[in-house]
């Protein structure tokens, strides 16, 4: 008996009607691809990781970009604002308010010099520390900051509802 027809022991000779052994190749090469393909979709489907990670980013994104709306809208806002009671405020108490802004800067120019020639070494290094670290991180900051007011704006006017 030789090699080729131990490999052949139960296969039918291929007739005219029956696959020959080439289409029998071919169709199982098309089967394993098929099944390779399958098998990497469910292997997508199961990789919550993954997935966790993408609707991570994705929410990510929404809420830098609704912060960054939030916060042009409030500088809009603040602005206006801040346009409107100039253009409504008499130019006498605009020249008096003037003048007492810059007697608090003077003042507090002075508090600030004698705060630290009172405050000892250890706290002003740890406030320089902090400043440091604030001047650093300013954007987190703004960002916390800016939550901060549009929650309080929310409150309030959920108070101006009831």
């Amino acid at each position: 008996m030789n090699d080729d027809a131990r490999t052949n022991i139960g296969t039918p000779a291929p007739t005219p009607g029956n696959p020959g052994s080439a289409e029998l190749r071919d169709q199982v090469e098309r089967t394993r691809d098929e099944l390779g393909q399958t098998v990497e979709a469910l292997a997508a489907k199961a990789d919550i990781k993954a997935k966790a990670k993408g609707k991570t980013a994705a929410v990510k994104d929404q809420a830098a970009e609704k912060a960054a709306l939030v916060s042009d809208q409030i500088r809009e806002k603040a602005g206006a604002a801040a346009q409107l009671v100039k253009d409504k405020t008499p130019d006498p108490l605009l020249e008096k308010t003037a003048q007492a802004a810059a007697q608090v800067r003077e003042s507090a120019a002075k508090a600030g010099h004698y705060a630290a020639e009172k405050t000892p070494e250890p706290v002003l290094e740890k406030a320089g520390q902090a400043a440091t670290a604030a001047r650093a991180n300013r954007t987190p900051l703004l960002v916390a900051a800016a939550a901060v007011v549009v929650l309080l704006l929310v409150r309030r006017s959920r108070g101006r509802r009831r």
